[in-house]
């Protein structure tokens, strides 16, 4: 009799790992008009707009007089809330007042730095908050660099602790995200290869017609549909340099170029409407058939709708039918302008209510 051995079959081996890390997320809040914010009474605060970390909703809480009754408005309390549904968000947390001087030296209260030692916060219901009752003693901030035009900027960053089983495999290999736009922007930089010149106000770009055209439908029909000859140098009268500067920056990178204006997140530090270098790139965007560059204008120049504010930004997105621009508008109409008892401008309220017909009878207009 024979026997027989079965061999057991080759099976791989596999891995698994729990992971534990944080998901990271910052928010910049800006406080103009602080010295008016003074004396809405203890225990009172002011919030930024709500921001997403973690798949939870976060807001900055500012207290001008201070959160505790017992320190008679001697302090300042700035805290993180939860403004969302959750249930023990563990998370970590980092407050920064920005230094407006020269020093720089910013006062940075971090949970970061002391995680090994006491773990991560815990959050146990919406509502819930981390921060300090004494941040900074009233007197000091009020005679420091970090008021400046009676503006103070507050940068929050959380760390919302997530936990995940990994069983991919324990070996991989990272690959970088795409450099695309920094070869183009060294292209552009470099003017190697240019067969195009713009003369905008006396500046000149040298750019390339292919980039231009692979990019932008009015290009694409000025250089390949021979309406430009070779070698042409063609004149722009209808754009500032620093805004076709913007609009070539972004076709070869496929990003806003930097600039403190695309940086903050209120617009109450900074220029008007009609000096925006996002306003004008809005108008350059709509020229060209830029639709991303577009949608990238309206995002910034959505931070800056308020009561001031409201009626031009809607004028302007109408103009250039900035859909989203719009919409934005009008949501923030409907919920500050209309019933609230608000002393508006008279200016103000007419102009809101003349773009808010047009529209209307437009619509009723396309509908027939």
């Amino acid at each position: 009799m024979f026997s027989h051995r079965h061999k057991s079959p080759l099976v791989s081996p596999s891995s698994s790992r729990f992971v534990t890390e944080t998901v990271n997320g910052s928010h910049n809040f800006v406080i103009k008009g602080y010295s008016l914010a003074k004396g809405i009474g203890v225990g009172k605060h002011i919030a930024s707009e709500t921001f997403t970390v973690g798949g939870f909703q976060w807001a900055i809480y500012f207290y001008p007089d201070g959160k505790n009754p017992e320190d008679n408005s001697a302090y300042v309390s700035v805290f993180i809330a939860l403004a969302s549904e959750g249930t023990d968000v563990r998370a970590l947390f980092e407050l920064t007042l920005v230094d407006q001087g020269t020093h720089g030296k910013h006062k940075v209260h971090s949970h970061f730095d002391r995680s090994l030692e006491s773990g991560p916060y815990t959050l146990k219901y919406r509502g819930s908050m981390w921060g300090y009752k004494r941040f900074f003693r009233r007197t000091m901030l009020e005679s420091s660099t970090f008021l400046k035009d009676d503006c103070l900027k507050l940068n929050c960053t959380v760390g919302v602790v997530v936990s995940a089983i990994d069983s991919s495999r324990l070996h991989s290999i990272d690959v970088p995200e795409s450099d695309i736009g920094a070869h183009f922007g060294m292209l552009l930089e470099n003017e190697e290869g240019s067969d195009v010149t713009f003369n905008v106000r006396g500046v000149k770009f040298h750019a390339h017609k292919l980039v231009l055209a692979a990019r932008s439908p009015e290009f694409e029909s000025e250089f390949l549909n021979g309406m430009e000859e070779d070698n042409h140098e063609i004149v722009v009268v209808d754009m500032e340099p620093k805004v076709f500067k913007a609009l070539l920056h972004f076709i070869y990178t496929d990003n806003l170029i930097e600039d403190e204006e695309f940086s903050v997140t209120s617009s109450s530090c900074m220029p008007s409407l009609s000096d925006k270098l996002a306003a004008k790139l809005l108008a350059a965007a709509d020229k060209y058939g830029l639709a991303r560059l577009a949608l990238m204008c309206e995002s910034v120049l959505c931070k800056d709708v308020s009561v001031n504010s409201v009626a031009n930004i809607l004028a302007l997105a109408d103009r250039f039918s900035a859909m989203d621009l719009k919409s934005v508008c009008l949501k923030f109409a409907a919920e500050n302008l209309v019933g609230t008892g608000s002393a508006l401008p008279l200016a103000v309220v007419l102009e809101v209510s003349r773009l808010l017909s047009e529209m209307v009878f437009c619509s009723v207009y396309r509908s027939v």
